[in-house]
């Protein structure tokens, strides 16, 4: 499977994807020093520079999943939590892409204060754009990091006759309006797990074995876990692989 990477930061998502058997097409990334990072390790992979200039148009037919984490500034607790006021609100320009490149899949994170600011509005968007949409909460320390970092991941597949086979059992609205917030506030989904990891590693360290220097520490301050991203993709081929099966 063929993988178009918004937002790429300095490659997380292609880590974990292409741990489990997928190619990157394509990176979209505007931060320098995370180009530099995505040029050195994918020297052959295209990097555009602005979402917002992105033609998807050109990767229709030819990819078979958008992925992205797109910025978590407008709803997250350490900002101003403007959601859709905020002018990094870039998730209408991610959608665009979906609608002119058409994959198969699309996988979405962001911070767990998405859940009650925008994440019925954007499961409604892909639900319009003709996709079945699944969304959950994974901790990072789902995946053995030593600290917990909730993060909310949107999993769609284009709607056809198809299994659901593999994927976590969908949340109802309800169920999710009326679940008790945490200690900060937020609606927890999905995976729960034992211990009480730090919400983010502790600054002045290593953080998952990168050394502590402060462009790192920005591009992991944004990066998903490529362990989590990993999960997430074998159990997309899984389904994919049924899918295609049963059709």
């Amino acid at each position: 499977m063929r993988v178009l990477d918004l937002f790429s930061g300095i490659g997380g998502f292609s880590l974990g994807l292409e741990a489990c058997g997928m190619t990157t097409a394509a990176f979209c990334e505007r931060d320098e020093f995370c180009t530099k990072i995505l040029n050195k390790h994918w020297p052959d992979v295209p990097v555009h520079s602005d979402v917002r200039k992105l033609d998807g148009t050109k990767y229709a037919g030819s990819i078979d999943v958008v992925c992205g984490g797109f910025p978590c500034q407008p709803f997250s607790v350490a900002g101003q939590q403007r959601g859709k006021d905020d002018d990094r609100h870039l998730w209408p320009e991610m959608l665009r892409v979906i609608s002119e490149s058409k994959p198969r899949w699309v996988i979405g994170e962001n911070v767990s204060g998405f859940v009650r600011m925008a994440l019925d509005d954007v499961s409604l968007d892909l639900e319009n754009e003709g996709y079945t949409v699944r969304t959950f909460v994974l901790p990072a320390c789902a995946a053995d990091t030593k600290h917990r970092r909730d993060r909310v991941f949107i999993v769609a597949y284009a709607t056809s006759p198809r299994s659901e086979a593999g994927l976590p059992r969908q949340e109802s609205r309800k169920e999710r309006h009326t679940r008790k917030p945490d200690h900060e506030g937020n609606q927890r989904l999905g995976w729960e797990t034992g211990g009480d990891w730090p919400t983010e590693p502790a600054v002045g360290r290593v953080a998952d074995g990168v050394p502590n220097r402060v462009d790192r520490i920005k591009s992991l301050g944004n990066a998903v876990v490529p362990q989590l991203i990993q999960i997430i993709g074998e159990l997309v081929l899984a389904a994919d692989k049924e899918m295609n099966h049963d059709s």
